[in-house]
């Protein structure tokens, strides 16, 4: 087994899992909310996932 062929692997696996996790948030944050309380959600949703990410705007 060539641990280099799996290398570039890794980065892909990580960034599908982190998009996964945010659609995840997202589907459960939404679910359930009055249709006039959902961008205050998504907002929030999407500075949470920013600051998982480390970027702050």
């Amino acid at each position: 087994m060539n641990i280099a062929a799996w290398a570039p692997l890794v980065p892909i696996s990580v960034a599908f899992m982190a998009a996964s996790a945010a659609v995840l948030i997202v589907i459960v944050a939404v679910k359930g909310t009055a249709s006039k309380d959902r961008a205050t959600v998504l907002k929030a949703v999407a500075e949470v996932i920013r600051a998982v990410r480390g970027s702050r705007r």
